[in-house]
């Protein structure tokens, strides 16, 4: 076959001694010099070999080389099944001009083999969407992949009124952004500006050179281009996923909850309105502390102590202000943040008691100073919980977006070995 340099898109060089299989937007293709005839096999769903002007020995060829791509492949991906649905969701408007609201996009994939009984679901926090669980910014794998690989069903939800979840400006609350350098200094380049006592620690962002985690930089300018604008409204956040998230559970089952950042008020929520079906939580980073933010601000918030939206306490509270509250007088240790706590005696939170629950902080994050706050408040409320710092597991370094960092699969490692210890 003579070497062309007008290959066309999609084909496989048959004739390079070095063919390294390389991810792309498209799905996996090898990485080779150009002026070469190509063949292109793709995972996505389902496996396809697009094999051009070829004659019958190429072709033989393609598939023999097809075959060791697909084995390259199945070291860092998991072959799987996708699909997708809505829940929830409500029309309003006008008749004639009604729009749907409320809905939340469900992506799920299934390995080939599942091995557990319960599937795992992914919410992410504010500005984001499910991308975050899909790979990193730098294409390396991501957890779904991984826990794909340890034989869960794995569902990726994109938040109502985000993402592919349809916000309307006709019927939903207003949206806003976070500005880019807040983005570097809370995610991807904390170590820069060193804003809180354990910012300096941050060590995890991929990439190299001055620029690294700052834009410019082209895996920080991947990871820009995922943001997108939110719901300003944390009680209409809250009160949307409620909704959506107890249908999600009412048309699959009892599941694994995983989330992160602000979606952890969504975990403490769902549990709440459904407790049978939430089988253990893992809360990476959840919004916190209770009461009061701290370090970025220390405005008001979360006036239900881990939600801005009701929960059920005992005795019943008919408002949030007969949560009666009491700030620590001081800290637990330096660099962390003095505790909001409901007074003696605390009301309990009856629905989430016996749910296997997880608060994971990493090292460098803001939320490494007040992370505790929160694990405290559900034990002062009868719910028992782990509080896992992952430099006491010797992992180290890592920020607030840990599932995209240069560690990642190391982390959900440890995720996966504490929910087969505490999930039954």
């Amino acid at each position: 076959m003579k070497n062309r340099p007008d290959f066309p898109l999609g084909l496989i060089p048959f004739d390079l001694p070095e063919r390294r299989p390389r991810q792309t937007p498209h799905g996996l293709e090898l990485e080779t010099a150009p002026n070469h005839a190509f063949a292109h096999l793709y995972f996505q769903g389902t496996t396809g070999l697009h094999c051009g002007d070829m004659n019958r020995r190429n072709l033989f060829l393609g598939l023999a080389l097809a075959a060791s791509v697909a084995a390259a492949f199945a070291q860092t991906r998991t072959l799987s099944s996708r699909e997708f649905f809505y829940v929830g969701g409500k029309y309003t408007g006008a008749p004639g001009h009604e729009v749907m609201i409320g809905q939340m996009y469900v992506e799920v994939l299934r390995p080939q083999r599942v091995t557990h009984p319960y599937p795992l679901v992914f919410f992410h926090g504010n500005w984001q969407t499910a991308t975050n669980w899909l790979g990193t910014p730098d294409g390396r794998t991501g957890w779904a992949d991984y826990f794909l690989g340890q034989g869960y069903v794995v569902y990726l939800i994109d938040q109502p009124a985000r993402g592919r979840s349809a916000w309307h400006a006709s019927a939903n609350g207003p949206l806003s952004g976070l500005p880019i350098a807040d983005i570097e200094q809370r995610f991807t380049a904390s170590e820069v500006t060193g804003t809180w006592p354990q910012a300096k620690k941050h060590t995890q962002w991929p990439g190299d050179g001055p620029k690294k985690g700052q834009k410019g930089d082209p895996i920080f300018d991947a990871f820009y281009a995922t943001q997108v604008e939110s719901l300003t409204s944390a009680e209409e956040t809250q009160t949307l996923i409620q909704a959506a998230g107890t249908a999600l559970l009412d048309k699959i089952g009892p599941a694994i909850l995983v989330t992160h950042s602000q979606a952890g008020t969504f975990g403490w929520l769902l549990a709440d309105r459904r407790p049978r079906a939430v089988k253990g939580i893992v809360a990476i980073e959840p919004s916190g502390p209770p009461f009061q933010n701290a370090v970025t601000s220390e405005n008001p918030n979360r006036a239900w102590g881990i939600t801005d939206i009701p929960l059920t306490y005992d005795p019943p509270a008919r408002a949030a202000s007969e949560l009666k509250r009491v700030r620590q007088s001081t800290a637990d240790a330096p660099g962390l943040t003095a505790c909001w706590q409901q007074a003696d005696p605390p009301r309990r939170l009856p629905n989430l008691r016996g749910i296997p629950i997880v608060v994971v902080t990493t090292e460098s994050s803001n939320h490494a100073a007040y992370d505790h706050c929160t694990s405290k408040y559900l034990t002062h409320a009868g719910v028992a919980n782990t509080l896992m710092r992952l430099e006491d597991q010797g992992i180290h370094g890592n920020g607030h977006m840990v599932m995209l960092e240069k560690n990642n699969l190391e982390v959900a490692a440890l995720l996966q070995k504490w929910i087969a210890a505490h999930v039954p």
